[in-house]
């Protein structure tokens, strides 16, 4: 505790070597609430989630990520409806979903109430009856008989993994580029996009990104989200990228294997340097995480509501996932129909309180118009505690990620305070 006595408050370290991009001056306090609109409703349409705008207002939400909503490719599909990601058309929308008409009436109303939407982009694959195929199979990776074929990726333990119902796009080719691109700002310039979440955008080449970027924010200013943690793609396309350690130090912590120790290690020794204006998505959940490895139930238990706090207050942009507000508690089909059960929306006022923390504190908001992490010393090692501060707002911010009750002191409190397990206490002077 001396060594942490001694610097009582630490910075985050980053650096900021590269020209960024212009972040959209709506971005700065927001929040993203991903939307699943196949799962979202019993109908599964953009109209129903165009009718719960309302309610997500309410709540605080500021962009809405829809999945893609594209037409589903039908050759190799998987299971009954097929992959949300394997897209047979750029400029479409799945008639399961509705029409492009009615994604532009959601888009005018989201305006219309404040919010942005963002769409959810598959640059690196498509669908093996995308029309691309037949009109530009010059466009696609080849194999060395030069037939497409199913894209293969190496995985962490050395070995190859096949996505059999999509075919690899071919980046050597320049007109693909523009293809690509010119796809992308018809749903900017006609349609009335604010931006897109870009899947597995590190499988792209950066300049294929950062040259989209440019195109796009002549159109208007748009928000641009990787699922990716590589820094240089903040250099020039995009806003904001994924904390996937993090949330793996979440993970952790729900299973008792970390701690506030790591939580520490991680603010003060990040595993990569991140410019400082660079936002990370922080999250709990997202759709691949809870199809594929469960619900917030059975990854946190517990310590579910604290790992959310940290969500919203260490630098980043939160995630909700939708149905969090509802505690969502099973995995979510992902080539199935398998809507959400909405119950009473439980967790709706919690979600509404952090999203207005958030907003109504610039010490909390993203990149460089927040406050930097300071560590606190609070007399106890196992607990987690912060200051951010910008110009004459400050927020602190006390977590116990342990099951067991544990005391500490606030600098400038007389006596010791106990939190309780898996609690937190969030202090903002008025």
């Amino acid at each position: 505790m001396k060594k942490l006595a001694a610097s009582l408050i630490l910075a985050t370290l980053f650096t900021a070597a590269h020209a960024e991009p212009k972040h959209p001056a709506w971005s700065r306090s927001s929040n993203v609430y991903e939307v699943n609109p196949r799962q979202f409703s019993k109908e599964g349409t953009l109209n129903a989630v165009a009718a719960s705008l309302p309610r997500l207002k309410q709540m605080g939400v500021d962009i809405v990520w829809l999945m893609p909503i594209h037409p589903i490719g039908q050759k190799n599909h998987k299971g009954t409806l097929g992959s949300y990601y394997a897209v047979q058309d750029y400029t479409a929308v799945n008639p399961d979903y509705g029409s492009v008409d009615d994604l532009r009436k959601l888009v005018k109303q989201a305006h219309a109430l404040g919010m942005h939407v963002i769409l959810d982009w598959v640059g690196n694959h498509t669908a093996w009856d995308n029309v691309w195929v037949q009109q530009h199979p010059d466009w696609f990776k080849k194999n060395d008989k030069g037939e497409i074929y199913s894209v293969t990726i190496k995985n962490d333990a050395g070995g190859s993994e096949e996505w059999s119902d999509v075919v690899g796009l071919d980046y050597d080719n320049k007109e693909l580029w523009k293809g690509m691109t010119d796809a992308m700002a018809f749903w900017v310039k006609d349609v009335g996009i604010d931006g897109f979440r870009a899947d597995a955008a590190g499988m792209v080449p950066i300049a294929f990104w950062d040259q989209a970027r440019a195109q796009l924010d002549k159109i208007k200013p748009v928000f641009m989200l990787a699922e990716a943690d590589d820094p240089a793609l903040h250099d020039k396309a995009f806003d904001a990228s994924y904390d996937w350690p993090l949330n793996g130090i979440m993970k952790k912590i729900g299973k008792g294997q970390a701690g506030a120790a790591e939580l520490r290690d991680y603010v003060s020794n990040p595993p990569k340097a991140f410019p400082r204006d660079a936002y990370r998505l922080q999250f709990t959940n997202n759709h691949d995480i809870n199809s594929w490895e469960g619900a917030d139930k059975d990854l946190y238990g517990p310590a579910w509501g604290a790992m959310t706090v940290l969500s919203y207050t260490l630098p980043g942009i939160p995630l909700v996932y939708n149905g969090q507000e509802a505690r969502l508690d099973k995995k979510l089909e992902f080539f199935e129909k398998d809507p959400i059960d909405w119950k009473n929306y439980e967790l709706e006022g919690f979600f509404a309180g952090l999203n207005a923390l958030k907003k109504q504190n610039p010490a909390l908001w993203s990149g460089t118009a927040g406050g930097a992490v300071q560590l606190l010393d609070v007399g106890n090692p196992q607990v987690f505690a912060f200051k951010r501060q910008q110009g004459a707002n400050n927020v602190r911010v006390i977590v116990n990620p342990t099951a067991q009750p544990q005391k500490y002191k606030v600098p400038g409190e007389p006596g010791q305070s106990t939190l309780k397990p898996w609690r937190w206490r969030i202090i903002v002077p008025e």
